[in-house]
């Protein structure tokens, strides 16, 4: 494919009802979603929707399938918000890593890898491609199929198409979304997603699922959407066989642990160093990012029985080590604060933490992690 699948995403790894023929069931059951799932009156997005079902029956799409498709549709401006402020705190290679590979990460791994031990067996057996990078893939797009996404994909991707950056692109994910509906391999409710429109278990956009998906169970359906992993991971394996994959060969390895030759990459300046080969390529064609493809060949690894990178990475800005960073965390567990995960990334919660300590000791409330405040909680 020479479409990336998740160009238009965020990297890590998804409604007006008015002049949509929304029913009063249908309202009812909007009024008990989250603000960013709730839709909101809107007559330019109405007229737009409108025009767009003529274009969608102008080309081969049933009025069954679009009528089904719209039936619920609706403008979401928690959609566009999230759109126009994607870009986020940009986090190290090393911050990366810790979030990829967290104990938590890797315990649900280890359990889902067992539980469909056969499964995943079967799919490196069709397509060669190493069972434990599929469940890395799974892993960092919805945590082993528990965060999916709750987004309506259709009314997403609608209010995308009409008022988003790049409305062409999701017009054209759109009108695949509905030739998905119109092939019968799922319904409308089932249609649900990450705010921009990527797709179940392992976060497919549509036209990359329309090109990709395959029924690997035999139920007649590419169902990615389904608490079966079974169609995802077997899809997954088909993409990456499809872009290249080469069987036997890793992704990659740190550099100086004697593992496959490759071309020499560094990310963070004065952090690890690694050698990856045409697979890491391969992976990048998943999601268009050196962080992405390191992260899941290290999960995969570490899934598969490796310990943990044996280089460092330096200090952050305020002199801090990863351990630095994780003392803080523990200590202020200790004083009973929640920082959430204690990975050493800190968060909103750690930063609401440190500076309920501060508050606590009398200090002037910055919630920075410092050399001082490391001090103070050992």
């Amino acid at each position: 494919m020479h479409l990336n699948r998740r160009s238009f995403i965020v990297s890590v790894g998804s409604i007006g009802l008015v002049g949509c023929g929304a029913t009063a069931q249908t309202a009812q059951t909007h009024a008990v979603l989250a603000p960013d799932l709730r839709p909101v009156p809107n007559a330019g997005f109405a007229r737009w929707v409108t025009d767009f079902r003529a274009r969608a029956a102008g080309q081969g799409i049933s009025t069954r399938t679009i009528d089904a498709a719209f039936a619920q549709t609706g403008y979401l401006p928690g959609v566009i918000t999230r759109d126009r402020t994607q870009i986020q705190t940009r986090r190290t290679l090393e911050e990366y890593l810790s979030i990829a590979t967290s104990d938590e990460r890797l315990s649900k791994g280890r359990q889902a890898i067992a539980t469909h031990r056969a499964t995943l067996a079967a799919i490196e057996a069709r397509y060669g491609v190493d069972a434990n990078i599929i469940a890395a893939i799974w892993g960092l797009e919805s945590q082993f199929g528990e965060k999916r996404g709750e987004f309506p994909v259709i009314s997403a991707m609608a209010t995308l198409a009409y008022d988003g950056r790049r409305g062409a692109f999701y017009e054209s994910q759109l009108r695949a979304t509905l030739r998905i509906l119109e092939r019968g391999d799922t319904t409308v409710e089932n249609l649900r997603g990450g705010w921009a429109g990527a797709m179940g278990h392992t976060q497919f956009i549509p036209t990359s699922y329309l090109s990709a998906a395959v029924d690997f169970n035999g139920d007649g359906r590419r169902d990615i959407w389904s608490d079966d992993p079974t169609d995802a991971l077997a899809s997954t394996a088909n993409y990456l066989a499809r872009n290249g994959w080469r069987t036997g060969l890793r992704w990659g390895s740190e550099a100086g642990t004697g593992g496959p030759q490759g071309r020499l990459l560094q990310p963070q300046a004065g952090g690890v160093q690694f050698l990856v080969t045409r697979n890491f390529d391969v992976l990048k064609t998943y999601n268009n990012s050196d962080f992405y493809a390191i992260g899941i060949g290290h999960l995969a690894d570490r899934l598969g029985g490796a310990g943990p990178l044996q280089g460092s990475f330096p200090p952050d800005a305020n002199g801090l080590t990863k351990q630095d960073r994780l003392a803080i965390q523990r200590g202020l567990v200790s004083r009973g604060y929640d920082v959430g995960t204690i990975d050493g990334v800190f968060g909103a919660k750690t930063e609401a933490a440190i500076k309920g300590f501060e508050a606590s000791q009398d200090l002037p409330i910055t919630g920075a992690a410092t050399r001082d405040l490391l001090t103070r909680l050992r």
